[in-house]
């Protein structure tokens, strides 16, 4: 919802500008891309329970300054984009301390099952939100109830973790500061192919495949002809397809790399077909087990990447996980779009399906070879994984 409203705040403000979106957007996720890793390092060095006291009341803090100030009109493009790099940069810190936190939740045993529902969780929210905050901003007759109500929401969020009992934590010592801990994860992922494996999947199908938000107002505008209901209707049924695949995906014990392998390659052949699609019902329905797909990647990836790292370590490799799987998506994107523009839109989702199929054959190439390096190497002790 605060999505929604912030976009729609700055096409208000700026008479449609569609620099001045990009622009808010860019400055929203350029610090993950900058300092991600950084923030997988201090989620690894402070207790993750602390760091999302801060983030989320600085999160929360933002969310009611922007909406006071829409509230009051007096917002400005330029107070948009300093509230939204500021959101950018608590991400930075929020998001690995948040997605290592579940683990120290629910415990090994239960953490795939727990990755699945929270994916099931974010992707109902993303058939809900928008349409939700479409309708508040029409009732209510602007966005400041929007942000309003997105800053209320943090108390929830507050006092969750304020009632939570740390003895009943599994928390790892943190690890004290040194110098070099960031080259040290680095090194770390390298040295661990059943890691590295799907981070550089992940970094393929997020950079080319994870468009569809645009890739699918295209198809639904240009190939078929449609308005925004068609592509609301469209953007519903990949997500109905992520959340059932996020549910499957709920009930396995333990993803395996062969799993996210064939996962992987379904996604990116169903992609592929998707762009082939000769009408708009059958392109509707071939998105539904591409959201499966997709979703059952991502899950099983972040399962195999957090159940694989030493406690001590999976801050820093959930900032790395996280870099490559939020970071891709701007990367890739203005290519796609490039493609779509030159050779049409069925030419962007076939890109995005084929480049996910390179990015199966490249990791499992890479990872095999530095497995193979290794094993060649004398006295080389296998890095540390958990038992």
């Amino acid at each position: 919802m605060q999505r929604v409203g912030q976009d729609w705040l700055v096409l208000e403000l700026s008479g449609g500008s569609g620099v001045a979106l990009g622009l808010t957007t860019a400055l929203q996720f350029t610090p993950m891309l900058l300092f991600g890793l950084w923030g997988g390092v201090l989620a690894d060095r402070y207790p993750k329970r602390r760091l999302m006291f801060i983030t989320q009341s600085v999160m929360g803090t933002l969310a009611l300054i922007l909406a006071v100030l829409t509230l009051t009109g007096v917002a400005q493009v330029w107070h948009v984009c300093v509230l939204a790099l500021a959101l950018g940069l608590a991400s930075v810190v929020d998001i690995p301390a948040r997605q290592t936190f579940v683990v120290e939740m629910v415990g090994r045993r239960d953490l795939p099952n727990a990755i699945a529902l929270n994916s099931s969780i974010f992707n109902l929210a993303r058939v809900v939100g928008p349409a939700l905050a479409g309708m508040l901003i029409y009732w209510l007759g602007g966005t400041g109830p929007v942000f309003l109500l997105n800053a209320g929401s943090f108390a929830a969020v507050l006092l969750s973790l304020w009632l939570i009992r740390p003895a009943e934590l599994r928390t790892p010592d943190p690890v004290p500061r040194s110098k070099g801990q960031l080259r040290a994860g680095l090194r770390y992922v390298r040295d661990r192919p059943d890691l590295l494996m799907p981070i550089l999947l992940v970094a393929f199908v997020a950079t080319f495949g994870m468009n569809f938000s645009m890739t699918t107002a295209l198809m639904a505008k240009e190939v078929f002809g449609s308005g925004a209901d068609t592509f609301g209707i469209a953007s519903s049924a990949f997500a109905v397809g992520a959340l059932a695949g996020s549910l499957l995906a709920a009930r396995r014990v333990r993803p395996s790399p062969r799993m996210l392998i064939v996962a992987a390659t379904a996604f990116g052949v169903l992609e592929i077909v998707t762009g082939f699609a000769p009408t708009f019902w059958s392109f509707l329905l071939l998105l539904i087990p591409t959201g499966m797909a997709l979703l059952t990647v991502n899950t099983a990836a972040n399962a195999i990447v957090q159940l694989g790292s030493a406690p001590e370590m999976r801050g820093r490799v959930m900032g790395l996980y996280v870099l490559v799987f939020t970071g891709g998506t701007p990367l890739g994107s203005p290519l796609v779009g490039w493609v779509s523009e030159l050779f049409g839109a069925r030419a962007g989702v076939i890109l995005g399906g084929a480049a996910s199929l390179l990015g199966v054959g490249i990791a499992l190439l890479l990872t095999r070879m530095i497995s193979k390096r290794s094993a060649r190497l004398p006295g080389q002790e296998p890095a540390p994984r958990t038992a």
